[in-house]
């Protein structure tokens, strides 16, 4: 026997079955409980979504019969705030997201006199017709600002067709102040896009006649007929104004003019307008 090892012992590590059980079981414990907290969470958000469509919703369905805000009573125009204020409160102190503003913008309603008044003349005046009306943001590649361009369908009974008869653009730049806040700055108001009537036509080029060269010219002037009228100079000051936005999504704009100049309400079109 060779002396110092005869005795060594070789003692191998002992493990606690109960040990590993009681690892096993608590991250097991654990896993459950980050998975139980994650789907709660899901949970949350999905119902807050849920919540958040039902109020747009119900806010859409108060302006309905209001012809985008021409026929309303104080109690209905209340009711209106109060929907509006709901479904700001999901959009509370977020900052403007200029990728989400960017596109063409469909007015479903407005308290604004500037615009009520279209909409009265129009229901006064047999000879005058108020189609849609857009704002069309171009801000994608922007950070502070960007072009808007206000946009106003319109029409004259019997001369132009039927409420898509002309286009009238107010055009403005604007550029962020706040969170929140842009200021407009207007710059030009334009008039394209005229499509005159088939009794107009018939008039300046009748259908049993060969149309003459004259005819056809007067008719392409018309149809690529633009106007545009600058509303600022070097005499004088630019027309502008604070515009507030107070609720932004992908299909839903709510904005307001500061200093009492109406609320407005818009959701997302898809349409080519100009």
């Amino acid at each position: 026997m060779i002396s110092g090892f005869g005795s060594a012992v070789c003692v191998r590590p002992v493990v606690s079955f109960s040990n590993t059980i009681r690892r096993v079981h608590n991250h097991g414990r654990v896993t459950c409980l980050a998975t139980s907290m994650s789907s709660a969470s899901m949970t949350v958000a999905r119902d807050a979504e849920y919540e958040l469509e039902n109020r747009k919703y119900e806010l859409l369905n108060i302006i309905q019969d209001t012809q985008r805000g021409l026929v309303t009573t104080a109690d209905q125009r209340s009711t209106i705030e109060e929907a509006m204020v709901v479904v700001e409160g999901f959009d509370a102190g977020k900052e403007i997201d200029l990728s989400k503003l960017d596109g063409t913008w469909r007015l479903q309603y407005t308290s604004a006199p500037d615009v009520l008044i279209l909409f009265e003349s129009a229901a006064r005046l047999p000879f005058f017709q108020v189609g849609q009306i857009f704002q069309k943001f171009e801000c994608q590649n922007e950070s502070r600002g960007g072009l808007v361009r206000n946009v106003i369908k319109w029409s004259v009974p019997r001369l132009l067709e039927e409420n898509e008869g002309a286009t009238l653009i107010v055009t403005a730049r604007f550029s962020s102040v706040s969170a929140r806040n842009i200021y407009l700055k207007f710059e030009e108001i334009g008039l394209q896009n005229i499509n005159i009537s088939d009794d107009l036509q018939a008039v300046i080029a009748p259908a049993i006649l060969p149309r003459s060269f004259l005819s056809l010219q007067i008719l392409q002037f018309i149809r690529s007929f633009k106007a545009r009228v600058p509303v600022t100079s070097p005499e004088r000051h630019s027309v502008g104004g604070l515009y507030y936005l107070s609720y932004l999504d992908k299909n839903m704009l709510l904005g307001r003019a500061v200093g009492g100049g109406g609320v407005f309400i818009f959701t997302r079109a898809h349409t080519l307008i100009c």
